[in-house]
């Protein structure tokens, strides 16, 4: 459609617990290659890149995200540098991020209208998703809030309803009149749902004026209006070092205040004059591991196996395994998932209780929760193979061409033995080479920076001494990537 008033905003803040132990905190469900060759992210950028302006593509994400989410969009191509980002100084559930996209929005186009999506959903057909999408846009631009509403074919307890009247389809072009939106039902009245037929799964994909949905928010949710007007005092002005260090520190502050709520209970079950696509798309909210029996191919036994499996005998089960052989014997409607520091394994019909375990790392100061032992950068990777009292040994791998930035650590060593290609070391004002079986020596507080050179992977392992060994005792001085 590629018209300069049309947005798309996606929504990317979560941290997808329910995917533990494939996601992490760092690491969100979004990210992950679930189905299909690239990662949901990913999947949902390149369904939209045709349709939108490149530009126009915004991100809401968490300060602390979005610098992986630009990192991760790399790998599709220079195009992913017009992206935009705007950056929540916390997570507010879905009405903060939404309201605070649309004031950006409103402000540069009086006149513009957004498409909001998640960017964890997972829906296969793009040419029908498409059509759908220009059906919800002309809706929008007749001053219509317009969502999407996904035809149920089971009794689903874990999504909310849409009800509508299936008559006014033929009065405004196959857009149907929203009567009323409806929480997670229990299992009882879900069937009841699925055999009326006039109700449909709340997908949380919306089109709207950037005007229209601020007005809602006004009406409905005027506090956070409020804190929208206060932040627009100095959310536009010229930035400089002093006004943009206050700027931060207003908007967190007023994030500090505002209520989490979704829009969807905060203006859509509250609204009038909503209409709904009839969505001719497959789709999945993919919400928790049982989802994948929605969207990746199952064998004759029902079971899903990816990664380094050997299966005997089980059934309807689900198998994610890494480069560690997993093998199963005999499971039934079981869920087993494999990385390298945690194992999740449950019935199938427990698998929304994952959260809880993660809500237990939590509290007992567990790192799984966090991140993975291997850590995806801008310049490689990097595993991590042991950590104790005062020392942690990683696995650091560089791309060709590839560095690190220059930087000093006040509260450890580093040793560093090369493995394979060849490292460019800068240490002080040193600069030299060091090959495979051969090692130095980084001192604390010691400026130092280490490259590859060479048109192969460079793999080193470090050995780190000290009082504090954690990723945050680092001060960077020059960084190729913005950090």
């Amino acid at each position: 459609m590629n018209d300069s008033n049309l947005f798309c905003i996606i929504l990317a803040g979560g941290s997808g617990s329910r995917f533990w132990p494939l996601s992490r905190e760092t690491w969100p469900k979004q990210m992950l290659q679930i189905a299909g060759e690239e990662s949901l992210l990913r999947q949902t950028i390149k369904r939209v890149s045709g349709f939108f302006l490149p530009e126009n593509v915004w991100i809401v994400t968490t300060e602390d995200k979005a610098q992986d989410i630009r990192f991760h969009l790399e790998a599709l191509g220079a195009w992913t540098k017009e992206i935009r980002y705007i950056k929540e100084p916390i997570g507010k559930n879905t009405a903060p991020a939404v309201g605070l996209a649309a004031v950006y929005l409103h402000h540069l186009s009086p006149e513009s209208v957004m498409a909001v999506m998640p960017s964890d959903h997972a829906i296969p057909d793009t040419d029908k998703f498409l059509t759908d999408l220009g059906l919800a846009v002309q809706g929008a631009k007749e001053d219509h809030l317009v969502t999407f509403g996904i035809k149920p074919n089971r009794p689903e307890t874990g999504y909310g309803y849409i009800k509508v009247d299936k008559i006014s389809g033929t009065e405004r072009g196959g857009l149907l009149s929203v009567e009323r939106f409806f929480e997670k039902p229990d299992l009882q009245t879900a069937k009841t749902y699925l055999l009326d037929g006039s109700y449909f799964w709340n997908s949380g994909i919306f089109v709207w004026k950037t005007s229209k949905i601020l007005s809602e928010i006004k009406r409905h949710l005027p506090s956070l209006f409020r804190s929208f007007e206060e932040m627009e005092a100095f959310l536009f002005q010229p930035l400089t070092p002093t006004n943009q260090s206050e700027q931060t520190n207003q908007i967190r502050h007023l994030y500090d205040s505002i209520e989490s709520i979704s829009i969807d209970y905060g203006v859509m079950e509250r609204s009038e004059n909503i209409l709904m696509v009839p969505a001719q798309f497959r789709w999945s909210d993919v919400g928790s591991w049982t989802a994948l029996d929605d969207i990746i191919e199952k064998d004759e036994a029902g079971n899903i196996l990816k990664g380094n499996t050997i299966d005997i005998g089980s059934r309807n089960s689900i198998i994610f395994s890494g480069e560690r052989l997993v093998a199963t014997i005999g499971l039934k409607d079981t869920v087993v998932v494999d990385t390298p520091d945690a194992t999740l394994v449950t019935s199938k019909e427990r698998v929304q209780e994952v959260r809880k375990v993660v809500e237990a790392l939590k509290k007992s100061h567990r790192e799984e929760h966090l991140v993975h032992r291997t850590v995806e950068r801008p310049w490689g990777n990097y595993t991590v193979l042991e950590k104790g009292n005062r020392y942690k040994i990683k696995r650091i791998v560089l791309h060709p061409q590839a560095k690190l930035s220059l930087q000093i650590h006040h509260h450890r060593s580093e040793h560093w033995v090369v493995v394979s290609g060849t490292a460019r070391v800068t240490r002080g004002e040193e600069v030299f080479d060091v090959h495979p079986n051969e090692s130095t020596f980084i001192p604390i507080s010691v400026k130092h920076r280490l490259e590859n050179p060479g048109k192969i992977p460079l793999q080193i392992i470090e050995v780190q001494n000290g009082d504090y060994v954690e990723e945050d005792d680092i001060e960077r001085f020059d960084d190729a990537y913005g950090r």
